[in-house]
């Protein structure tokens, strides 16, 4: 039987690339993602054409039901699932000094980004725990996209910030406690990544990468965030439960 995957955003960006990945290793596929499932099609047919069974759960894991019929989706399409990638998030729909926040603007993304990852993951651990229960040697992952502003501060993108630091904690909590049980839990930085979330920005970052922002002179892709992804559930990275792992390009580290 082949493991199965659900990715939350994975119809496109990042998560996209990394379905991609996973895909390529072997996968059956649960994506998630707020957009209709025509409006996917393109990508989900491009995922099937590699091998993998697809199922598309539909839903706003800021919502509770829809966390639990995104649940119930793999229950019932895969009756089991090997790996929690947590990706879905969105960007602050105003970027304004950390002064000028409102809290409709606050409760928006962090329902989304830190609320609805916390609570999908609490759902899909317990059911990882009742799968270890049922087979003692089967071994689970659960990966969490985080970004380089869990660490760097932007004073025009503080909730952002705020929700990415609260996920790596979150990563290392999970860690703690799933461990003992087999799953491992790992957290990804992604920096700099063309996807359509920097689409506003493109300029800016394009140009922080020409005057040496990263050490690696281009932006990144969703495809390197997959690769990532898919060595890890592979085993790639034993040992190493509660990791922090960057992907970007040499972004975040310190020189004089």
């Amino acid at each position: 039987m082949k493991p199965v995957a659900l990715i939350t955003g994975g119809s496109r960006g990042i998560g996209l690339g990394i379905a991609k990945k996973l895909a390529e290793a072997g996968y059956d596929l649960g994506i998630n993602g707020v957009r209709p499932e025509s409006d996917a099609k393109e990508n989900l047919d491009a995922l099937k054409s590699l091998g993998s069974n697809v199922v598309y759960l539909q839903g706003n894991i800021a919502e509770k039901s829809d966390r639990e019929a995104i649940v119930q989706g793999m229950k019932n399409n895969f009756g089991k699932i090997d790996v929690l990638v947590n990706n879905a998030g969105v960007a602050p729909r105003n970027r304004c000094d950390v002064l000028e926040v409102t809290e409709e603007d606050y409760d928006h993304l962090m329902n989304i980004n830190e609320k609805g990852t916390f609570f999908l993951t609490q759902e899909i651990a317990k059911w990882m725990l009742e799968l270890k229960d049922s087979h003692p040697d089967w071994e689970g992952f659960i990966i969490n996209i985080t970004s380089v502003s869990a660490a760097l501060a932007s004073p025009t993108r503080a909730a952002y910030c705020m929700s990415k630091a609260s996920l790596s904690m979150f990563s290392k909590t999970m860690a703690v406690r799933m461990a003992p049980h087999g799953i491992s839990v790992y957290e990804i930085r992604p920096g700099f990544v063309d996807t359509d979330m920097i689409e506003k920005v493109r300029a800016t970052y394009l140009e922080l990468v020409k005057t040496g922002a990263t050490l690696e002179p281009r932006i990144g892709k969703p495809e390197d965030i997959g690769k990532v992804v898919a060595s890890l559930v592979k085993g790639g990275f034993p040992y190493s439960t509660g990791q922090i792992i960057n992907v970007d390009g040499g972004l975040t580290i310190e020189r004089m």
